[in-house]
């Protein structure tokens, strides 16, 4: 009897440790997927709440390079309200047509620049995109005014490790033909010829400024939004390297 109840206690003792031992163990796990949660930033700002804070904008775009591996640079007009960070997505060329800095779907979009122009803004011609909405290149239309388009004429480039400086020489409509698809930037020839269109343009609505001179040696930016009630055009805001 001694024997059996000796046993009986032992079997008893092994449930209870064994049950412990597996609450233990699911509390570890709970608490280690916790910590995982944390570590992939479910807890950390979005990156609407970067843009929108008060940080300076080398901060706002260290910080968002971590919450979107897609933001690469920012663009700023000084004394206006266009400053956005620009991403690019490696996979679809229109990603952020319709998505958000935080990659969620956004009618908005973000302001992009297509895979087919590097990232260091080394390209003689890189084209940049947003929605003709107010929220984002909707703004470039000011550049319709010309005492808007005199007065901000610098435009800047931050990327993590150096600040671009862009002098604006032209504001104007265009049609909706793909530029770099449609003109080899790096061909001497073609690259000259499109300047000399773009100089060339004489209308009412198109600023031009003929002073700034701008050779098939310069690199350009070409901000690109749409044209309200016209789907088949395109506001073009483009600007000449200076600084960098």
């Amino acid at each position: 009897m001694a024997l059996l109840i000796g046993l009986c206690s032992a079997a008893l003792l092994l449930a209870c440790c064994g049950a412990g031992g597996a609450q233990t163990k699911g509390r570890a796990m709970e608490s280690s997927g916790e910590q995982a949660d944390t570590a992939a930033g479910g807890t950390g700002p979005t990156a609407a709440e970067v843009i929108a804070s008060d940080k300076t904008i080398p901060e706002k775009l260290s910080q968002l390079k971590e919450i979107n591996g897609d933001v690469y640079a920012w663009l700023e007009i000084p004394g206006t309200d266009i400053s956005f960070p620009v991403l690019q997505s490696a996979e679809d060329t229109a990603f952020y047509l319709g998505h958000n800095e935080d990659k969620e779907q956004d009618d908005g979009g973000s302001i992009y620049t297509e895979y087919e122009n590097s990232k260091d803004f080394t390209d003689y011609n890189t084209v940049i995109y947003g929605r003709n909405v107010d929220s984002r290149f909707g703004r470039l239309h000011q550049y319709q005014d010309r005492d808007f388009f005199d007065e901000y004429r610098r435009l800047l480039i931050y990327l993590p490790e150096r600040t671009l400086e862009y002098r604006i020489f032209a504001a104007y409509d265009y049609d909706d033909r793909h530029l770099l698809a449609a003109f080899d930037f790096s061909d001497t020839t073609v690259y000259s010829n499109y300047l000399e269109d773009v100089f060339a343009i004489r209308r009412i609505d198109a600023f031009i400024d003929a002073d700034t001179e701008v050779t098939a040696q310069d690199k350009i930016l070409t901000l690109s939004t749409g044209v309200t009630g016209q789907d088949e055009r395109r506001y073009l805001v483009q600007a000449v390297l200076e600084e960098q």
